[in-house]
């Protein structure tokens, strides 16, 4: 009994001694107000959490009610600044979410996650740049093979790294910034997107994260961005409560590599994040936590900065004036009943021919004159004009629809052959009465 209790403490204290080990890695809670949500019932390091990556925990609605893009808390907290500072990427791929543990660079028997995380918190200071370490998924025998580490804003992939030469691999490339002469560093190229679907780690990445994937998935093939698109699952990359979270990797509009972070990412945000990010290099702002790169303050003045240009693009431009002009007038227009555009209307049965509205009409564009005189701008006439439309609609009795009159419908090349007309016919009184003084 008092060798099985042993047993028992030195098992407790090995596994409180692992849970610690971790609170050094890079890839811990990067917000400290992060709540860890661990499925009940599992242990770290144990995979009893993997059916909550795909279809949920069998809850069905009441799981996506409450953990999935329904939930209460969904889109309610500021995005911008959310993101903390750091200037270095480094992603390893290694197996797929369904068997990730939730402390996946602490395991025990995931043996290259660990001593990679071990490295990288050991050299840390040692390091010239901030750096970050994030699992993604890996397959063999496809494009991120498992060992492979992808490097940002480096841009730049190394195949098959093993626990063998973890120490060498993070001396030389993320201390010195010098090349791993064992492996060969290849060039990348397009856009990355990382997806958070850390299911064992947090319910709510485990039900956004694959949903979102699925969704990138099926929109690079619609768009036959294969080859300049990628996105993959990733682990915990802090944020549980913006799930779902993405982090897009590429060259924008300066050349430069940049790394965005987006936040309650929805299935239908993402047709937006592929056209509007990776295809014109423009920030979805609504969606944005921020940047690498930059502190939480700098996000926050970086966002407002958008705002400001924005909204003085927008407000200054005369243009956009001119378009919001003509969006008005043609609402207006949409307003106008169809029959007042006849000529005659019958009324009551009969076809008797209906009041002109000419006058009417010269009295609005009269009063529209005087109000232009007096510094009034376009658009406020049309609010005026609007008013007198929807006051104007009980009064309706009867339907009065525009005639032409006589000089209405006179052509302006009628009034020169009536004119040439007269003058001839003067030329010829006055031929006649010299012909007749002459003789």
């Amino acid at each position: 009994m008092a060798s099985s209790s042993r047993d028992r403490d030195d098992l407790l204290s090995s596994f409180t001694a692992a849970n610690h080990s971790q609170s050094s890695s890079p890839v811990t809670v990067s917000d400290p107000l992060d709540i860890f949500h661990e499925p009940s019932g599992s242990a770290p390091g144990s995979f009893q959490g993997e059916g909550l990556l795909g279809s949920g925990d069998g809850g069905g609605c009441s799981s996506d009610a409450d953990f999935g893009f329904s939930r209460p808390e969904f889109r309610q907290a500021q995005l911008a600044g959310t993101v903390q500072f750091y200037e270095r990427h480094v992603f390893l791929c290694y197996k797929n979410p369904r068997v990730w543990p939730p402390r996946i660079e602490a395991a025990e028997f995931d043996r290259l996650p660990r001593l990679l995380s071990a490295a990288v918190s050991a050299h840390k200071a040692d390091m010239k740049r901030e750096t970050r370490l994030t699992i993604c998924e890996g397959h063999d025998g496809t494009e991120t093979s498992n060992g492979d580490v992808l490097i940002f804003p480096d841009m730049i992939r190394y195949r098959r790294l093993t626990h063998f030469d973890v120490d060498t691999f993070v001396e030389e490339v993320l201390v010195k910034d010098s090349e791993w002469l064992p492996g060969n560093p290849e060039m990348l190229s397009g856009s990355y997107v990382f997806v958070c679907s850390h299911g064992s780690r947090d319910r709510r990445c485990g039900l956004c994260g694959p949903s979102l994937v699925n969704r990138f998935r099926e929109e690079i093939e619609i768009y036959g961005l294969q080859g300049k698109v990628s996105v993959s699952p990733c682990s915990h990359v802090g944020g549980h409560k913006y799930a779902g979270n993405v982090i897009i990797f590429g060259v924008d509009a300066s050349g430069s590599v940049s790394g965005h972070w987006y936040g309650y990412v929805a299935p239908e945000d993402v047709p937006v994040l592929l056209e509007q990010h990776t295809g014109r290099g423009e920030i979805v702002d609504r969606l944005w936590r921020g940047q690498m790169g930059l502190s939480e303050e700098e996000q926050k003045k970086s966002q407002e900065q958008r705002f400001q240009l924005q909204s003085r693009s927008t407000v200054g431009n005369p243009a956009n004036e001119f378009i919001d002009l003509k969006r008005e007038r043609k609402n207006l227009s949409d307003l106008s009943p169809p029959e007042e555009s006849l000529g005659c209307c019958p009324e009551n049965g009969s076809s008797s021919c209906c009041q002109s509205s000419l006058f009417s009409d010269k009295s609005e564009n009269s009063g529209s004159r005087e109000k232009s005189t007096k510094g009034k701008n376009e658009s406020k006439s049309g609010k005026n004009l609007l008013s007198r439309l929807n006051s104007g609609k009980g009064n309706r009795t009867r339907k009065v629809c525009s005639m032409p009159t006589w000089y209405e419908s006179w052509e302006r090349e009628d009034s020169y052959a009536a004119l040439a007309v007269l003058c001839a016919a003067v030329s010829v009184a006055v031929a006649y009465s010299c012909y007749k003084q002459l003789g």
